[in-house]
């Protein structure tokens, strides 16, 4: 173990490393401040919504099913190995909703007031003045009690899969989750490797080891990634469930980034903007819409916001799942819960949230959970983004407490948005199939 002073020390350099990375990226990045230098397509350049549900060649259509950034779409490669398919949804609400935008740079943005960056004072005062509270122990049977990292039951008893009926969730740590509807198998930002780094000899380190590898997945159809950070897109998992699953795996990701999967040899991606749908082939009757959240992209000293971020809405015919991957909050919640809820059930980040000042824009606190489970009309949701990762100053053990007291003051029951132990799972229960009706 390290004396004290070596591990801050240690702490802080990470610290300076990340903040050096942001620094560079505001100084790059000249943000949407007004509506003058927001370049948002025009009514004639988007698909109107259509009232029926139908699946929609668009292979000669590069907007998609509600459209999007004309520009931006071009920018997607076609290949072989990518579909263009997709579908219109019969929506209950066709008001306007909150639409993707790019800078006059060409750089995504987000359209919100609630979101802000931090300012350089913000960031030289989170370095050198803030201490961090993550107090994560070095114990392994300390964290063990506190945190057990339990064997999937897929691992236990790999003939329980598909097994039972129903929606069903086990939380792999951090934001990746395996969720089971409809037949179909869907998992989260996946995150396997030890580091959310793009080396693995330095960078954030998980102190919650991953409950089961990629080889001892069930079969997976689906993945969804939500922005670009390497902690949400970790090219370690990406490489070992390509090669586990290959053609028959597809992946769901926000504009911009399919040319980086191609460029991993993933076969079946599909690159969607906020709004648009698409489907799992062979699974026609669940729908993977591309929804909007509060974040922002950037893996390299160059790629500022050159890839949008987004939330991912599954909706089947008897259960309907949202994932909202990494975000600040911003209303786009409530325009999701009115046009595709109630959800069965969501996943939801409650952690990173430490200094508020710092990281408000980009990362909601357990309150502010809540207010997106209530937003989306969820039935329940789980916590992910916790536990597992030291990404910001708050007590590792802090979100789920806070997540409880935010329940109680809010009237809630704590069933209603729960946490996991790291590989555990939970049956969601079969709903009346009319309620949409």
């Amino acid at each position: 173990m390290l004396p004290l002073g070596k591990l801050e020390w240690k702490l802080r350099c990470l610290n300076l490393y990340n903040v050096l990375l942001v620094c560079f990226f505001r100084w790059k990045n000249t943000r949407c401040a007004g509506g003058d230098h927001m370049e948002k397509p025009s009514s004639s350049e988007r698909a109107a919504p259509e009232e029926k549900t139908g699946l929609v060649e668009d292979n000669a259509d590069p907007k998609g099913a509600e459209g999007g950034q004309a520009d931006a779409q071009t920018s997607r490669k076609s290949s072989s190995r990518s579909s263009r398919k997709s579908f219109r949804l019969d929506y209950r609400l066709e008001e306007e909703v909150t639409k993707s935008c790019l800078d006059k740079n060409g750089r995504w943005t987000n359209p919100w007031p609630t979101w802000r960056f931090p300012s350089y004072t913000m960031l030289l005062r989170f370095l050198l003045l803030e201490k961090n509270h993550s107090n994560v122990p070095t114990s392994k049977e300390t964290l063990d009690s506190e945190l057990p990292v339990m064997e999937p039951y897929f691992v236990r008893s790999p003939d329980l899969s598909d097994s039972r009926p129903g929606l069903r969730v086990t939380w792999l740590g951090h934001a990746t989750v395996l969720v089971e509807m409809e037949g179909v198998n869907i998992l989260t930002d996946p995150i396997f490797s030890q580091r959310a780094s793009p080396f693995q000899f330095m960078g954030p380190k998980r102190y919650r080891g991953p409950p089961c590898s990629v080889e001892q997945l069930p079969r997976i159809d689906a993945v969804l990634i939500s922005h670009s950070h390497f902690d949400h897109l970790d090219a370690g998992s990406v490489a070992s469930l390509n090669a586990r699953f290959g053609g028959e795996l597809r992946w769901f990701v926000p504009l911009g980034l399919m040319d980086w999967l191609v460029k991993m040899g993933c076969e079946n991606v599909m690159e969607l903007d906020w709004w648009e749908e698409n489907c799992v082939p062979g699974h026609d009757n669940v729908t993977f819409v591309c929804t909007p959240s509060q974040h922002w992209s950037k893996r390299t000293g160059w790629d500022d916001n050159k890839s949008l971020w987004g939330s991912w809405s599954v909706l089947g015919p008897s259960f309907r799942f949202f994932f909202a991957g990494d975000t600040g909050y911003c209303s786009s919640f409530q325009e999701i819960g009115r046009r595709f809820g109630p959800f069965d059930l969501a996943a939801i980040p409650i952690g990173a949230y430490q200094p508020r000042y710092v990281m408000r824009g980009q990362h909601v606190d357990p309150e502010e959970a809540v207010q997106i489970h209530q937003d989306l009309q969820a039935k329940q949701s789980v916590a992910i983004h916790w536990g597992t990762f030291a990404l910001a100053y708050e007590n590792y053990l802090e979100p789920p407490v806070r997540l409880r007291e935010a329940l109680e003051q809010k009237g809630l029951k704590p069933e209603s948005f729960f946490t996991l132990h790291h590989g555990e799972s939970r049956l969601i229960a079969t709903r009346d199939p009319d309620v949409f009706d």
